[in-house]
């Protein structure tokens, strides 16, 4: 059975507190794990949260400021311990790569897994897997920033009711959708379009061509939320989101279940957050990111 859920694993911007880990994520996409933006205590974060070295495939880095970066060279070095058996591919933005290479190689330790280096150089198809594309698209920050999208093959729906009005049933379901036709009767016939599922993450940005590309018809959006709106001015200096303008976001691309994250220390209410999403006019199912907290993503509308 297939999982699809993502694995909040901390929810800090720039500096952690009490209740907060620098930043950090899983997702869970069926058989495969993404890592996303492993900060500075990481590695403890996926023990607590019950993630293994083991059920990463990927590592996609946004940027390499420290509380998205800073984990990575613990998190590499657990690979190699538990000896993952399988290879372990990181992205990350390719002007950043004499960053990359120190957090790699911090301390020493024995090589035993394949790290696969694929740097992003530009927007485009990271990947191509059986049940997603990857792609990333350029943000805007102070320093370089691309921002991550998984899109799920669109397929088809076998209808029963139409199943049984062509008397196609047993085995014969499997020979239709192999072959495409069967006795006369097309798929097409019975059965349905499914749209792909679509995820995004997308982390420390203004607003930007990048940002709605990323989001748009997006089945779960993690976007960053540093600021609530009074304060969006800060925000546009330093290179981030309000609430306010992460939910607009969302409502205009049609997402259906909203992740806000990455909060400034100057905030003590979560609730604030989701106040002024719901303001902003999302009326989606809605997430305020907490530390070791699972999303499922959200069942196919088909």
């Amino acid at each position: 059975m297939s999982v699809r859920e993502f694995v909040i694993l901390g929810t800090a911007s720039q500096v952690p507190t009490r209740h907060r880990n620098h930043n950090g994520y899983l997702l869970r996409w069926d058989g495969e794990g993404i890592l996303f933006d492993p900060g500075e205590g990481t590695q403890r974060q996926m023990l607590r949260a019950g993630v293994a070295a083991h059920d990463i495939n990927r590592i996609c880095v946004t940027h390499f400021h420290g509380d998205h970066s800073l984990g990575l060279a613990g998190v590499i070095q657990r690979i190699n311990l538990d000896r993952v058996p399988h290879p372990v591919t990181a992205h990350y933005p390719a002007s950043g790569q004499k960053f990359f290479d120190r957090l790699r190689y911090a301390t020493a330790y024995r090589e035993t897994v394949e790290l696969h280096e694929e740097p992003v150089v530009r927007d485009g198809v990271l990947a191509r897997e059986a049940s997603y594309t990857l792609e990333a698209r350029l943000l805007s920050h102070p320093v370089e920033s691309f921002g991550y999208r998984l899109t799920e093959p669109d397929g088809r729906r076998m209808v029963p009711e139409l199943l049984a009005r062509h008397g196609i049933k047993g085995p014969d379901v499997g020979r239709l959708q192999r072959d495409g036709s069967l006795g006369g009767v097309t798929l097409d016939e019975v059965s349905e379009a499914r749209p792909g599922q679509r995820f995004a993450f997308v982390m420390d940005t203004r607003l930007c061509d990048g940002v709605t590309e990323l989001a748009e018809g997006c089945d779960m959006l993690v976007i960053e939320s540093t600021f609530l709106d009074e304060d969006g001015q800060l925000a546009l200096d330093h290179g981030h989101l309000t609430a306010g303008q992460a939910a607009t976001v969302a409502r205009a691309a049609g997402v259906r279940h909203l992740v806000l994250t990455h909060f400034s220390q100057r905030y003590p209410d979560p609730s604030d957050f989701e106040r002024q999403a719901r303001a902003a006019g999302f009326e989606g199912e809605l997430t305020v990111a907490a530390d070791l907290v699972r999303v499922p993503v959200p069942r196919r509308t088909t």
